[in-house]
């Protein structure tokens, strides 16, 4: 089929070199700049050599592409130390086999780039992608390009985008005879609730270009990438033999030196490791299932366990593993915490609900929303709670209940670093699926997004949560209503992670920092329960010593904690 298809559909890749380019001077290859690095036009260059040179000159922090290369090892032959095969697949999408879904976006709606906000979002996503990230200055000032055009997905009830992909024309780049188009930088925000955000922005690029008469578009996949590939397949793309090249750098490591022990880490010890090696730290893993290495530099040899490190003493841990400690010592510094009580008796505990109306049931000792239970407002939910939390713990809590955001702030070394709210995990109606249907679907989202990390649990307090709302897990959710299925906003549980470092009030990172002296350790993470992050008023219930850096991408949390371990990386780093 592949032979028949490249006999009879696609021109030969050997003979694109040598056709005319009309808006070319001659002897100009076509070379496109699209922020993240540049696209060198492989049959566009008449001399292999040219095109490995032209690769040599990639600026620093930038990943240039060399694709359309009918005789890669010729190019690759002549910078072999710095120059790899990428081990990617090239598929293209004729676009008379393309077939429009009668399917719209529910919730969201793709549109083109339209203002310096929609820029700084698609910058902001893409580093939270771990992807290399145009500028937004280099994004807005192309948003009239013929070249360059660029989409989001916006979501319908607060705006905020929720993807971004960015198309090339290569006719408009340099009269491309073969009529083709391609797309690039193809991103998805792991919070997004809603399904099918990858597949609206691949169909708005393709029905844009077939709108503009090109002949097809192409994209490039990392080939273990199978849930892609299985989308572009399902869209008919079709593998083609197209080969490209890029340069060896720190970005491009793991797909030119293959498969390191590192890479079985999670990805709150991986984004560390990465990090460290990018600064020519050595890397010893130690036990990979359990988040454990050591960073060495010059004699100096640190273990960590993702973000809690030997710098951390084993009092500072204790007082943030045992939540009642944590709660007297920040409540002994003067900073605000919650009325909290340990559970003795059950009528000790109804009297205290009693007493506050609304409590919190949590294990003294726990992590990630295990056995915790929020908004209990009666004798009975109560006595199901406790039970819930002394089986994570024999140890149980209870705390007064107060709304707001759930703030998480990161302090590294006594500075601020980053902070984001915290939403519980909740589904959006289609009118046609049950809650328990549209749980399931939101996990797998969460799952496939976070490499694993998130999910919602069918537990009892997903079932509480959904019947407090008046509805059973084989109800129907009504199109367009949102459900919380969960009152606790973890990662772990379901939850998603909203950056909002710009917009903290200085009064509650003073509050996070006075926290992490008090409680003396140098990373932390503090849960806050703010009515606005811009306001003054707060308390804190929980202190993390070993916070998710992974979760507050695009914020330098593993650079600052890196800074922290090796201090005499983060001065070479600030040099020009």
């Amino acid at each position: 089929m592949r032979h028949r298809f490249e006999r009879s559909r696609a021109p030969s890749l050997r003979n694109w070199d040598r056709r005319p380019r009309a808006d070319q001077a001659l002897g100009q290859p076509a070379i496109v700049d699209c922020g993240w690095g540049r696209l060198l036009f492989g049959q566009t260059f008449t001399d292999p050599k040219a095109i490995a040179e032209a690769l040599q000159e990639e600026h620093r922090g930038k990943r240039d592409v060399a694709l359309y290369l009918s005789d890669p090892h010729v190019v690759l032959s002549y910078a072999p130390q710095d120059l790899f095969l990428d081990p990617s697949h090239t598929f293209r999408l004729w676009f008379e086999r393309y077939q429009c879904s009668p399917r719209r976006p529910k919730g969201f709606h793709v549109r083109l780039l339209n203002s310096r906000d929609d820029a700084e979002a698609i910058h902001r996503l893409y580093i939270m992608r771990r992807m290399v990230p145009p500028s937004a200055d280099f994004i807005w000032s192309h948003r009239t390009s013929k070249v360059l055009s660029y989409w989001v997905a916006e979501d319908e009830q607060d705006g905020r985008i929720l993807g971004a992909v960015n198309g090339v024309d290569h006719v408009a780049a340099f009269s491309d005879p073969e009529n083709g188009a391609s797309l690039w930088a193809l991103a998805v925000d792991a919070q997004s609730p809603y399904p099918g955000v990858g597949d609206a922005l691949m169909r708005q690029v393709i029905e844009y270009y077939q709108a503009r008469g090109r002949g097809f578009l192409d994209l490039s996949v990392i080939h273990d990438n199978t849930r892609a590939i299985r989308l572009y397949r399902k869209l008919g793309f079709e593998r083609i033999p197209a080969f490209a090249l890029k340069n060896k750098n720190a970005y491009n490591e793991p797909l030119f030196m293959g498969q390191q022990p590192e890479t079985k880490l999670n990805p709150y010890a991986a984004i560390i490791v990465n990090e460290a090696r990018r600064r020519g730290i050595a890397i010893e893993v130690l036990d990979a299932e359990g988040g454990y290495f050591a960073l060495v530099l010059g004699g100096r040899r640190i273990v960590c366990r993702e973000s809690l490190s030997e710098l951390t003493s084993a009092v500072a841990m204790s007082r943030c593993d045992d939540k009642a400690v944590t709660h007297r010592l920040l409540r002994n510094a003067g900073l605000r915490v919650p009325e909290q009580t340990r559970f003795e008796a059950l009528d000790q505990a109804e009297a205290f609900l009693s007493k506050l109306g609304r409590v919190v049931v949590k294990p003294v000792r726990g992590e990630q929303g295990a056995g915790i239970s929020v908004d209990v407002r009666d004798p009975e939910t109560l006595e199901r709670a406790i039970a819930a939390a002394r089986r994570v713990c024999d140890q149980v809590i209870l705390e007064e209940y107060v709304e707001g955001e759930d703030l998480r702030i990161v302090v590294i070394d006594n500075k601020v670093v980053a902070a984001a709210i915290r939403r519980p995990a909740q589904v959006t109606g289609t009118g046609e699926h049950s809650v328990r249907d549209l749980i399931q679907a939101q996990s797998r989202r969460r799952r496939a997004a976070t490499g694993g990390e998130s999910n919602i649990p069918m537990d009892d307090e997903t079932k509480r949560c959904v019947v407090s709302a008046g509805y059973d897990l084989d109800a129907i959710l009504p199109e367009g209503e949102v459900l919380a299925v969960r009152k606790t906003a973890n990662l772990h549980t379901g939850g998603t992670i909203h950056d909002v470092t710009a917009e903290l009030n200085p009064v509650l990172g003073e509050a996070a920092v006075a926290a992490a002296r008090a409680l003396a350790i140098p990373v932390t993470g503090l849960d806050f329960l703010v009515p606005s992050v811009r306001g003054t008023d707060y308390v804190i219930i929980e202190a993390n010593e070993r916070p998710g850096l992974a979760n507050h991408e695009p914020q330098p949390t593993a650079e600052r904690f890196v800074d922290m371990l090796f201090p005499q990386t983060a001065a070479r780093e600030s040099m020009p």
